[in-house]
């Protein structure tokens, strides 16, 4: 099931909402509602604000999405979250320069709305900047004039929080540009994953000590982050300069668009083989993706006569054998697959890449470099 709703999309990106984002609206619903007795007003207060909250957010993301573009990072999506926004982007350059300014365009985006409704209080003569203590006291009123000061405060704070030095925030990332401009990239992230780590322990402790649990789930999110950044960089780097080529299974099993499910069945039992290729009949080119999911699901829709054709994947997730080893891991992380048909220019089947393949790489490249080239 997808799980996300497209919103619109702008050069080539792809906004979207998940369908969890509901739970925000909720909740904002509620608590104004609640909390400042205006029951239906203060429910409409609440949502509005939240709405124009996210807006900034989009416009944050969309901040990244740009300055990444200009360098020529292809971004998939931005996924509007309870949580925030997320850019989903193939892969950020290791230029130091280029990931700063990358990393600081959102945070800058949110600096820039804050001096617009900043510039639209004067024009109104309206309060838009306001101490921390009236931001606390105004949480509790439903004030549609106060929504202006409300805006900026938000800005202001969602551009420091983002600029804290921690995975995944755009802080870390600037942290790890600057290392990067007198260390390799992969200890530049090492260092910055730690800081990371570090403050979410700190932040984690003062959360648990004060009974804010809303700092504790920040912790625990900050601290998930900085690892699986760590872990990606430090597998891109022992991978180095390895090709699909080099660790894809050659010969892998194969089945025609005509065979039935029972033999797939058949494959899956006798070989340690669990996705397979579909070829069109008396040729090498592929037609389709059997997974064992696809299998299962076949077998139990329509039997072990169906034929694989009725159940198989037409659109294919499928690699070279000179595209980087780490590049088509991603390719699998975004296409949401375990396996990735590897062809040539004609569309006819070469071999085949799958996560255990990768992990085999990986394993051996830990030991030795030359073993994991060797492999094949």
């Amino acid at each position: 099931m997808n799980w996300s709703i497209k919103l619109f999309k702008i050069k080539g990106i792809e906004v979207k909402v998940h369908l969890t984002f509901v739970l925000i609206l909720v909740w904002a619903a509620y608590r104004w509602s609640i909390s400042t007795g205006e029951g239906i007003q203060g429910a409409l207060f609440g949502i509005a604000a939240t709405l124009l909250l996210f807006v900034s957010v989009t416009l944050h993301e969309l901040g990244h999405s740009f300055q990444a573009i200009k360098y020529g990072v292809k971004v998939r999506d931005i996924i509007l979250m309870p949580m925030g926004g997320v850019a989903q982007m193939e892969e950020i350059p290791e230029d130091p320069n280029k990931e700063l300014r990358i990393a600081i365009a959102g945070p800058l985006v949110n600096f820039g709305i804050a001096a617009l409704l900043i510039g639209i209080g004067t024009l109104l003569n309206a309060r838009a900047l306001i101490s921390l203590e009236e931001l606390r006291d105004s949480l509790g009123q439903v004030s549609w004039s106060g929504l202006l000061s409300y805006l900026t405060s938000a800005n202001l704070m969602l551009g420091l929080f983002n600029l804290i030095p921690a995975f995944p925030m755009d802080g870390g990332r600037v942290l790890r540009a600057l290392l990067a401009k007198k260390l390799t990239h992969a200890r530049a992230t090492q260092i910055a994953a730690k800081i990371g780590q570090g403050f979410a322990l700190l932040l984690g402790l003062w959360g648990f000590m004060s009974g804010s649990w809303t700092l504790v789930i920040i912790a625990i999110f900050v601290w998930m982050g900085a690892g699986q950044e760590n872990q990606g960089v430090q597998v891109k780097h022992i991978l180095g300069e390895t090709t699909v080529g080099q660790v894809m299974t050659r010969s892998p099993h194969v089945l025609q668009v005509n065979d039935s499910l029972s033999k797939a069945v058949e494959l899956t039992l006798s070989t340690s083989q669990a996705d397979f290729p579909v070829l069109e009949w008396g040729s090498n080119r592929v037609a389709g993706l059997l997974t064992e999911t696809d299998l299962l699901r076949g077998l139990q829709s329509l039997g072990s006569d169906a034929a694989v054709r009725e159940i198989m994947q037409m659109r294919i997730p499928f690699t070279s054998p000179s595209e980087l080893l780490h590049a088509a891991q991603q390719k699998m992380l975004t296409s949401r697959t375990r396996v990735l048909l590897v062809l040539n220019s004609e569309s006819e089947l070469l071999g085949l890449l799958t996560v255990n393949d990768i992990n085999e790489a990986y394993r051996l490249m830990v030991v030795s470099p030359k073993l994991a080239v060797n492999a094949r």
